[in-house]
C-alpha cells in the first residue's frame, strides 16, 4: 500500500500540488469510499487493467480508470486481476475493488431443476439460464438429477449437464445398493423408470412409498400399471399435456401406454428426484393395488377392485359438484 501511496504522491507532486496536500490526496484515492451506491455484481472481462477499469467506470465502481490502472500496475505483485463475475460492496474503495478482483470468490449463480420435468423441459431451463454459455447438448430422458446447481458466469451448459448426469448416476447407484430385497426390478434403470412414474403420479412426499408399493404389487402380479402420466407422456411427445386424457389416448397402441402394455415402459417419463427413487427401492409394505385422486391433492388407495370402484365413484361425484359450483 505504501508503494501505491508514494506513486500517487509523485503523480500529484509532478502536477504541482504541495507535499502535504499530495499525501492527503493519495490516501483519499486509495482508501476513501467509492461511488458504487449499493452492492453490485459486475462481470469483469478478460483483458488489461485499462479495459477492466473502463468496465468498472461504466458500472460506477470507480471514479477514474487512469488511477485504477496505475494502482493495479503498482500492486501487480499481489496477484493478477481475474475475469469473472464478482460482488463489489457498496462504496468500495479503490483498495477494496482491487482486493475483490484478486481474492474474492466469483458470484455463485443457481439453477434449480425441479423434480418431474421431462428432458425437453429441463433443456429449456438450461438454455434460458442467464450466464451459461455454449450449446445445450442432448441428453436422455431421466438422465439428470433434479437439484439446485451452482455455477459461475461463463460456465458451459455442457458442463452443468454433465454434473447433473453424474449426480443422477451416483445417486441411483448408491440407492440401488441399499434396496429392499425381493423387488421385481432387475436393474437400476428399471428403478429409474418406475421412479419417474411415481414422481409424476403424486406431488405429496408422504405418498410416494405407498404409490410405489401399488406399482410394485402390480408388477409382481403381472398386472398393467395403468398409469395416466405414461399415457400423457406418449400423447404429448415429452411435454406437458394441455388437455384431459381421452379414451382414444387410453386405447392407443404405444410403448409408453401402460394401459395396453404389461410391465414397465421402455424408458423414464421424467427426471425423478431422490425421494421418488428411495420410494421405489423401499416401497411401503402393503397389498394395495389401486389408487385414485381423493379431491384433497392426495389419493384414495384400495386393495380390491370393488373398493377402488367406490373410490372412483366418490371422486367423480366430487368432480361433478365442483363443475356445478362454477
Amino acid at each position: 500500500m505504501r508503494k501505491v501511496l508514494k506513486a500517487l504522491l509523485v503523480l500529484v507532486l509532478l502536477a504541482g500540488v504541495g507535499l502535504a496536500g499530495g499525501a492527503w490526496w493519495a490516501r483519499e484515492q486509495w482508501r476513501s469510499p467509492g461511488p458504487l451506491p449499493q452492492p453490485t455484481a459486475i462481470v469483469v472481462p478478460r483483458g488489461s487493467s485499462q479495459a477492466i477499469g473502463e468496465v468498472l467506470l461504466e458500472q460506477s465502481a470507480i471514479r477514474d480508470p487512469r488511477i485504477f490502472t496505475l494502482a493495479a500496475r503498482l500492486t501487480r505483485s499481489e496477484g493478477p486481476l481475474r475475469a469473472g463475475e464478482y460482488l463489489f460492496p457498496a462504496h468500495a474503495s479503490l483498495a477494496q475493488v482491487l482486493d475483490v478482483l484478486r481474492n474474492a470468490r466469483p458470484v455463485q449463480r443457481r439453477l434449480t431443476l425441479p423434480e418431474g420435468l421431462t428432458a425437453r423441459q429441463i433443456a429449456a431451463l438450461i438454455e434460458a439460464a442467464p450466464g451459461l454459455t455454449g450449446e445445450t447438448p442432448a441428453f436422455d430422458e431421466g438422465a439428470l438429477l433434479p437439484e439446485t446447481y451452482s455455477y459461475e458466469y461463463g460456465d458451459a451448459r455442457a458442463v452443468l449437464i454433465r454434473r447433473a448426469t453424474q449426480a443422477m448416476t451416483a445417486t441411483l447407484e448408491r440407492l440401488w445398493k441399499g434396496r429392499s430385497e425381493g423387488l421385481p426390478l432387475e436393474t437400476p434403470r428399471e428403478a429409474l423408470v418406475l421412479a419417474s412414474i411415481v414422481e409424476r403420479e403424486t406431488g405429496m412426499p408422504e405418498e410416494r412409498p405407498r404409490v410405489a408399493a401399488v406399482f410394485i404389487n402390480r408388477l409382481r402380479r403381472g398386472m398393467p400399471l395403468q398409469s395416466d402420466p405414461t399415457v400423457a407422456y406418449a400423447a404429448a411427445d415429452g411435454m406437458p399435456l394441455d388437455r384431459p386424457l381421452t379414451r382414444a389416448d387410453l386405447d392407443r397402441d404405444h410403448p409408453f401406454n401402460t394401459y395396453r402394455i404389461r410391465g414397465l415402459p421402455p424408458g423414464p417419463i421424467a427426471s425423478p428426484g431422490e425421494k421418488s427413487l428411495e420410494a421405489v427401492l423401499h416401497p411401503a409394505e402393503t397389498d394395495e393395488l389401486y389408487f385414485v385422486a381423493d379431491g384433497t391433492g392426495g389419493h384414495a388407495f384400495a386393495r380390491t377392485l370393488d373398493e377402488h370402484n367406490r373410490n372412483v365413484a366418490r371422486w367423480r361425484q366430487l368432480e361433478r359438484q365442483r363443475a356445478n359450483s362454477r
